[in-house]
């Protein structure tokens, strides 16, 4: 963003798409610029403008139109979850949570979102509805077998379809824009930070009203957790984009502070892991369970090293940040080479098997995608260019996840069969 800004300095037009696609990495870019930049009327007028906006984004008042919009979507997503308690259906909680927990909780967010990105036209509404309905009348649809790898593969990979979803929703349709999609990352970077600190208050107030009431005799565990905790649970992500929404500056300071202080720790960690490996006698060639956990840590890993990348993208003196996520991709890499060996020898060794297939497939996506992260890191590091690029890379491969979930949801019961 910093080069993009510099080499436009004198264009407003482009300097205002900028700001659009990307108002917050154009914020932390610009103000590099403006300390290293000789000062111009254009540069004054846009210094000006950033800095009242934030002014006005700490001080405005909340939008009551927008809380109750928040609050009428937290009250489809309650009620939705709580059908089978309300007309005394004849299956279990859990059931019902594992098929559509997911989908209400996406549902919920996309009302919410809907509003905000103000989505009007006939067409997308339409689309918008087919993409809860299909899923939801699939899964449903769906027999519950414990014992069908092929179904518990899409109750599995069901909750990353919704998540592909709702990311349309968010980027209002706009597939041509790598930018939102980028924007799309950040905020699952942010709501994720956010969502955890609401959580352990959530549990902290959870912890304090049982045993208050518990301490005069009344026991409530039962009825807080089968109503209030679930219902807050899948309220939860919408009150998080709402406070995301209005309050971005807070959020967005907290978000990078944690991104700083958990890329160097995960790298530690991983390091350690892999000298541990070669002691402890555990063997991801032979031992099933501890190549699931082995995956587990690897899908964990990519996670940190997207939403520190996503969250260091935008802030000033990146170089430090920069070289940490450099040399914890290649660990990262290391780790899924030696996971996507174990799985090939399996697969040879034992057959192909739907799970196998599966954690196959999402093997090699992570690999070609850490790939090509190191790739960009390596010309950031050494090279001088910006982290930026390592977001588009990232935010390009996105479709690729896509594709390969909805072949695991729609094409594995057909391959493999439901038993």
């Amino acid at each position: 963003m910093k080069e993009k800004i510099k080499e436009n300095i004198n264009n407003p037009e482009v300097l205002e798409q900028l700001y659009r696609e990307d108002r917050k990495s154009f914020e932390s870019a610009f103000s590099e610029v403006f300390s290293e930049t000789e000062k111009t009327d254009l540069l004054g007028y846009w210094k000006i403008r950033l800095t009242q906006e934030k002014i006005s984004a700490s001080t405005k008042r909340l939008n009551m139109t927008e809380i109750f919009v928040m609050v009428f979507a937290c009250f489809i997503a309650a009620f939705l979850i709580k059908i089978p308690d309300i007309f005394n259906l004849q299956f279990t909680d859990f059931i019902y949570y594992q098929k559509n927990g997911a989908i209400i909780v996406a549902l919920g967010l996309a009302i919410y979102t809907v509003w905000i990105n103000t989505i009007l036209e006939q067409k997308k509404i339409i689309l918008i509805l087919s993409a809860f309905l299909i899923p939801a009348v699939y899964i449903n649809l769906l027999p519950y077998h414990q014992g069908s790898d092929s179904v518990n593969l899409v109750y599995l990979h069901l909750p990353l379809l919704m998540w592909c979803i709702f990311g349309l929703i968010y980027i209002d349709f706009d597939l041509k824009d790598k930018y939102k999609r980028v924007e799309y990352i950040k905020y699952n970077g942010d709501l994720a930070i956010l969502a955890a600190i609401i959580l352990i208050a959530g549990g902290i107030l959870t912890g304090i009203t049982v045993g208050l009431f518990a301490a005069i005799g009344i026991n409530i565990e039962k009825f807080y957790m089968e109503n209030i905790v679930i219902i807050g649970l899948v309220s939860l992500p919408v009150v998080a984009t709402f406070i995301l929404k209005n309050f971005t500056t807070m959020t967005s300071k907290i978000a990078l502070i944690v991104a700083n202080i958990f890329s160097p720790l995960v790298l530690l960690t991983a390091i350690i892991y892999l000298i541990a490996l070669t002691f402890s006698g555990k063997d991801p060639y032979s031992d099933r369970e501890f190549l699931m956990l082995f995956n587990i840590m690897l899908v964990g890993v990519m996670a940190v090293i997207v939403f520190s990348i996503s969250e260091t993208a935008g802030a000033a003196k990146q170089k430090f940040s920069s070289i940490i996520l450099f040399i914890l991709t290649i660990v990262t890499v290391i780790i899924d080479l030696i996971a996507l060996s174990a799985i090939f020898y399996r697969t040879f060794a034992f057959g192909i098997t739907p799970n196998r297939l599966a954690v196959l497939g999402s093997n090699i996506l992570l690999a070609v995608n850490l790939i090509l992260i190191v790739i960009d890191l390596y010309k950031i590091n050494f090279r001088q260019t910006s982290l930026d690029k390592v977001e588009l890379t990232i935010a390009k491969y996105l479709p690729v996840y896509a594709i390969w979930i909805l072949t695991v949801v729609f094409g594995f019961p057909l391959i493999f069969g439901l038993d």
